[in-house]
């Protein structure tokens, strides 16, 4: 098959960075792929994409304009004639759907979060049809689409689009009044509710002012939200929250920490809280996404209502407390995602989902004549 694989942008993190292992085991099945943007966006996963020596292409010629993307997308599906069109996120869904239908090219799509803007929600459900098959990147988020989208699971396939690695650094357990870092990753956005950690450290501080001049909190990520959380930390008079702008070595990153927290008010997969989990670290977590299921409370770490910040900060206390245990926790939490996420379970997967395409696109053939 020739695979065009449509996404909104080339943006750092989120579901452009795994495209590269995604790529990677479509092409071990014989496959060809090009990588579509409708948008640059902050171009930060171009790198990997040229790293992995992945074909891929921004649609909107430079001008920013959506409407430019989707008409080159409709030119090149005309000239190019892909047989498969493969979609992630809202936007390009919509596009890839309306698109495919005008040129008969079956549509995939994935589904990455187990949340949706309402306008983005209603949308989705009026052309879900238009997909022939959906991708989940995990069981909370194939739930969602079969409950929020109308999908009927018998037409969701699972993918994780995390897959775990034996040989990146491990985080080490703190020494004796080594001073611990707990960190996060992702964007400075509303979402990722970092008002709310801050909100933790300032408890923290003020309910055991000790311990706190113990934990250093480092945010690695970039966004819109930047100025106004540095106020915060600034007007609460914290000194031990660090922001360190986007992360491009994760894997360094999480290696130098002692735990890990994500206050998310949504997730998918997840794949940042999971990367830390990959690195040995115990995580801190709110009970959304995949993170309900992935998150063990008081093996692998401690899971905490959306908004708790009350339960945040008992949850870093007791990693303080005890770095020790919470070094175990985070071996236990290493063990447990290489068994669900590894190389083996990732390949496993995508084969499984590669072979239901492979299906749909010699069933498009049979039906329009062209050549298997």
């Amino acid at each position: 098959m020739h695979i065009h694989y449509l996404i909104n942008g080339l943006n750092g993190g989120g579901a452009a960075f795994p495209i590269p292992d995604l790529v990677a085991c479509m092409k071990g099945h014989g496959h060809s792929v090009r990588v579509l943007a409708l948008t640059r966006q902050d171009g930060k996963s171009a790198v990997r994409l040229d790293e992995a020596g992945i074909d891929w292409a921004v649609l909107d010629a430079g001008s920013g304009h959506w409407l430019t993307a989707a008409h080159t997308l409709d030119e090149l599906l005309r000239e190019d004639r892909p047989d498969v069109l493969w979609t992630s996120l809202t936007r390009a869904t919509v596009y890839g759907q309306l698109l495919g239908r005008r040129h008969r090219i079956p549509v995939v799509s994935w589904q990455h979060n187990a949340y949706l803007k309402p306008a983005n929600r209603h949308l989705l459900r009026w052309t879900q049809k238009l997909s022939r098959l959906w991708i989940a990147d995990s069981q909370t988020v194939a739930d969602f689409t079969a409950r929020e989208l109308g999908v009927d699971p018998g037409l969701i396939v699972q993918w994780p689009i995390f897959r775990a690695r034996t040989d990146v650094a491990q985080a080490k357990a703190a020494v004796r009044k080594e001073r611990l870092r707990i960190g996060s990753l992702g964007r400075l956005h509303p979402n990722k509710c970092y008002s709310h950690l801050i909100a933790a450290a300032a408890l923290l501080k003020a309910e055991s002012p000790s311990l706190a001049q113990r934990v250093e909190f480092v945010i690695g990520g970039s966004g819109k939200e930047h100025a106004s959380l540095l106020a915060q930390a600034r007007d609460l008079g914290l000194d031990n929250v660090h922001f360190e702008g986007f992360v491009e070595n994760t894997a360094d990153f999480l290696a130098s920490l002692h735990g890990y927290i994500q206050t998310s008010h949504h997730e998918g997969m997840c794949i940042a809280a999971h990367e830390a989990m990959q690195a040995g670290l115990p995580v801190i977590a709110t009970a959304v996404g995949e993170l309900q299921r992935s998150v063990l409370h008081g093996k692998t770490g401690w899971l905490c209502a959306v908004g708790d910040v009350q339960a945040l900060c008992s949850a870093v206390v007791a990693l303080a407390s005890d770095p020790t245990e919470a070094a175990v926790m985070g071996v236990a939490g290493r063990s447990r995602v290489l068994d669900r996420y590894g190389d083996a379970a990732f390949q496993r997967a995508g084969s499984q989902v590669i072979s239901r395409i492979e299906a749909l696109v010699t069933e498009a053939h049979g039906r329009s004549g062209a050549p298997q």
